[in-house]
């Protein structure tokens, strides 16, 4: 792959916050290579101690974390460092996490799974530009698929309650269940 040259501007600095370890160290040597200096957060306790002592210019924080929501992470970082370029990212968009993510001060919200060169144009998108789409978006049957996983798994694997949210039958879902994912 070849590495393209991007204007960091002056404080090339980002954090990185994601509990999914294999994640965090794929995006974090892809970012390395467009120029960031890169640092990795596991939890919301150490982002928010990064963004406390050592606020960046860049950040990308995972939604969802083990042990609680990113957009705490957003916050402390937005009170320490208003002028960060912050992206908010989740395996599990929905309207208003996206709302709130912006409220608090992100600059974008992704969608997983999102590239190294998706959360770059995010990154560097001026105010007013809109990003370009991304290359390989999900297609409509896999973002079912997921939104229906995440319902299922909050409702502690129960088919029956997961159903009733969904407004679905019983059975249709057992057969959507038993499927593989969707690409």
């Amino acid at each position: 792959m070849n590495t393209v040259a991007f204007d960091l501007g002056e404080d090339k600095s980002l954090l990185l916050v994601d509990d999914d370890e294999a994640f965090l160290r794929r995006l974090a040597k892809a970012m390395e290579k467009r120029g960031f200096e890169v640092e990795m957060a596991g939890s919301v306790a150490a982002g928010k101690a990064i963004s406390t002592a050592r606020p960046p210019a860049y950040a990308v924080v995972d939604l969802r974390l083990e042990d609680g929501n990113g957009l705490d992470v957003v916050e402390t970082l937005r009170a320490r460092r208003p002028d960060a370029r912050i992206v908010v990212l989740t395996g599990y968009g929905a309207i208003a996490t996206a709302v709130a993510a912006v409220k608090i001060g992100a600059t974008d919200y992704l969608s997983k799974p999102a590239d190294a060169t998706d959360v770059t144009n995010a990154l560097l998108a001026l105010q007013d530009e809109l990003p370009p789409p991304p290359e390989n978006p999900m297609s409509a049957d896999r973002v079912r698929w997921e939104h229906i996983q995440r319902v299922y798994e909050l409702c502690d694997r129960n088919v029956s309650e997961t159903a009733r949210r969904l407004s679905m039958h019983r059975r249709t879902l057992q057969r959507i269940l038993a499927k593989r994912s969707p690409r």
